[in-house]
């Protein structure tokens, strides 16, 4: 039976990216909500091995599990690393936030992860070959932003959920972890960086400049790696120094 690295939002932005890389030397679920889309990255993603297409929208958190459940048994294939890229975003005052903004956003951003981790830990299901969960939250998680307020929550509680799980999975030998990119433009964030005004002032706040898709597939090949077999519980800060920066 194949196994398979799972990479959900990867239509796009930071998980296509690492869909592509590591597409060269595993096999890949592509995961989004858009086939159009993701049809297009299969292309885009290297011949030597499998790629399969995971169409779902996980703002629905009711279809999640049974979709992901019967998607596995009709392939007849493992998941062996889970990389939850899927983000959603929009800035807006917190009290201009409705009740449906602030239930999708925990839906893409915390629950599915949430869902997704039950099923692919589920040894009725999975099997045992799980060895790898990683969760793309932000720098936000542990900092204060206007117009973020709800975004910064969700990201919060998705690292205190990685937390939580790499202690529920260690004696399985599970490794969980986070990484928390700062600026990095994707078709999520283009609204900020299409203002050149904006990006002059965010760009003096990051000592080494802003950051790049591959920043972050660099580290999770890293952290997907037996190199990395002693790594559990942690968040990996990728944002070129802006939370270190007290620079007035």
């Amino acid at each position: 039976m194949k196994t398979f690295t799972l990479i959900t939002g990867s239509s796009s932005g930071i998980g296509q990216n690492i869909a592509i890389k590591l597409s060269s030397y595993k096999n890949i679920i592509l995961h989004g909500r858009d086939r159009s889309k993701l049809e297009k990255v299969k292309m885009m993603c290297s011949n030597d091995n499998e790629i399969l297409i995971w169409e779902n929208d996980l703002k629905k958190i009711e279809e999640i599990e049974n979709s992901l459940s019967n998607f596995i048994r009709d392939n007849n294939i493992l998941i062996n690393t889970f990389i939850h890229s899927a983000g959603y975003m929009k800035m807006l005052p917190f009290k201009m936030s409705s009740f449906s903004l602030i239930q999708e956003t925990l839906n893409v951003n915390l629950i599915s992860a949430m869902l997704i981790s039950k099923i692919i830990t589920n040894k009725k299901i999975n099997n045992l070959d799980l060895s790898c969960i990683i969760f793309i939250s932000s720098n936000i998680s542990n900092f204060g932003a206007k117009a973020l307020s709800i975004y910064g929550a969700s990201k919060s509680a998705l690292d205190g959920f990685m937390r939580g799980l790499a202690i529920e999975l260690s004696s399985r030998k599970i490794r969980v972890n986070s990484i928390l990119p700062g600026g990095i433009k994707t078709p999520m964030t283009e609204n900020i960086y299409n203002d050149s005004e904006l990006i002059s002032r965010i760009e003096l706040q990051y000592p080494l400049g802003l950051g790049e898709s591959n920043d972050i597939s660099n580290l999770v090949e890293f952290l997907i790696s037996d190199n990395s077999r002693w790594i559990t519980g942690q968040q990996f800060v990728i944002d070129g120094g802006r939370t270190i920066n007290i620079s007035g």
